[in-house]
C-alpha cells in the first residue's frame, strides 16, 4: 500500500546543495555520524540525488546545478542554511566532529531553553547545530541572555 510520505521519510526534509557532493557525503558520515542510504550518480559525474539518515531522520543532498540556480554556501556571501540535529551525547559528538575536521563555531554549552548545544560548519559552509536536551524549561521561564 502506498503511504504519504513514503515509509522512512518525514514530512519535511532538508535538501542541501554541494559543489563536491561526494566529499560532502564522506564528511557528513565521518564527522557528524550520518549513514548513507543511497546516491544517484549522473553521467556527467555529479550526484543527482543522495539521502543520508541521522537517528531515523533523512536529509537529501545533491551536487550544485548552477543551471537550476543553485549554489554551494562556500560560493555565497553569508551562511544561508542552518540544520538542527539532536544527538544522545553532544559532548562526545562534538569531540568526534572536531577530530574529523569540522569547523567548530562554538563548543558545547548549556542553553537557556534546555539544550546543551554546539555549532559547526561542514566542508562547504552549511551550519549545523547539534544538541542534547538536558532539561525542560517552561516557555514563561525562558530568558535569552543579553547579546
Amino acid at each position: 500500500m502506498v503511504t504519504n510520505p513514503p515509509q522512512g521519510k518525514q514530512w519535511v526534509m532538508p535538501y542541501l546543495s554541494y559543489s563536491d557532493a561526494d566529499a560532502a557525503i564522506t564528511f557528513l558520515c565521518k564527522a557528524f555520524g550520518f549513514e548513507e542510504l543511497n546516491r544517484m550518480p549522473m553521467p556527467d559525474g555529479r550526484i543527482g540525488h543522495a539521502e543520508l539518515s541521522h537517528n531515523g531522520s533523512v536529509i537529501m543532498l545533491a551536487s550544485v546545478y548552477e543551471e537550476l540556480g543553485q549554489a554551494s554556501p562556500k560560493d555565497l556571501p553569508a551562511s544561508h542554511t542552518r540544520m538542527q540535529c539532536y544527538v544522545d551525547d553532544v559532548d562526545a559528538h562534538f569531540e568526534g566532529a572536531k577530530a574529523a575536521g569540522a569547523t567548530i563555531l562554538s563548543e558545547p554549552e548549556d542553553q537557556f531553553y534546555g539544550d546543551r548545544m554546539y555549532r559547526a560548519k561542514d566542508v562547504e559552509g552549511h551550519e549545523w547545530f547539534f544538541a542534547t536536551h538536558v532539561r525542560d524549561v517552561p516557555m514563561d521561564e525562558m530568558v535569552p541572555p543579553e547579546m
